[in-house]
């Protein structure tokens, strides 16, 4: 189980990395594995509705057990499939890069974060640095 604890590590440490780089403002969405919101937040500066971005990125994630660079490539490979997949999680999916899941030493899938605000290379980057400051490992979908 994804414990609060380190969804807010993941959190603050994703929030960090950007900073440091010099990444626009972010809005970060941290899902357990059953896709229930652990921790959220967005930075001063953000545009209008990054957080829901986040938030679609980690949960299609979370619902497809992938990280959301595999849907950025089912999206093109197979669009009916995402467009059919986006309506099933009522609209919550959003095919780009910049969420992973985050899974356990063991592999256990554990959640998923979801990032927003910086180019989607970018905001996956600040993904696995959070996730790697938790001591637990992303999963890119690459």
């Amino acid at each position: 189980m994804l414990t609060l604890a380190q969804a807010q590590t993941i959190l603050q440490a994703a929030l960090a990395h950007g900073q440091a780089n010099g990444f626009k403002p972010l809005a970060i969405a941290v899902l357990d594995a059953r896709g229930a919101l652990k921790a959220f937040a967005a930075q001063d500066g953000t545009s209008l509705k990054r957080g829901e971005i986040a938030l679609g990125k980690a949960q299609g994630s979370v619902a497809l057990g992938v990280g959301s660079r595999a849907l950025q490539k089912l999206a093109l490979d197979r669009p009916y499939f995402i467009q059919a997949a986006t309506h099933a999680v009522d609209g919550g999916l959003i095919p780009v890069p910049g969420a992973v899941l985050i899974r356990s030493a063991g592999g256990e899938l554990l959640g998923a974060i979801g990032i927003s605000g910086d180019t989607s290379d970018n905001d996956e980057i600040a993904a696995c640095a959070g996730v790697a400051a938790a001591g637990l490992s992303a999963e890119t979908g690459a």
